[in-house]
């Protein structure tokens, strides 16, 4: 067994994706939860720092289909200093212009999550 150095909270909205999402690419997602919660150094083509904003994004690759997961480090100012991650929102990556939507999509979810 692993030692777990990453507590990870799911919002409503995370957690009604990956119940959407088919056993294969929730295996995956699963995948990559396990690293996050359990290696001190995350390699970027895992989880990767969005540019100009707070948050991360937890990076899924199936084929040719990229998905990606919008966090948040809880207790501290990175990642990698973190031991509580916030999975905010999740969603398939189609183009460049629907990260503005989901960022924005996350901060309205941080918001309600640190208003809790």
């Amino acid at each position: 067994m692993d030692k777990v150095v990453r507590e990870v909270i799911y919002s409503p909205e995370y957690e009604a994706y990956y119940a959407g999402l088919d056993s294969k690419t929730k295996e995956k997602y699963d995948y990559v939860e396990h690293i996050i919660k359990t290696q001190d150094v995350v390699k970027k083509n895992y989880v990767k720092h969005l540019e100009n904003t707070d948050l991360y994004e937890a990076r899924i690759s199936l084929g040719s289909n990229e998905y990606r997961t919008i966090l948040f480090a809880v207790n501290a100012p990175s990642f990698m200093q973190a031991t509580k991650i916030l999975y905010l929102n999740s969603f398939l990556k189609k183009d460049t212009k629907q990260y503005k939507r989901e960022i924005s999509k996350a901060y309205r979810l941080l918001e309600n999550y640190m208003e809790e």
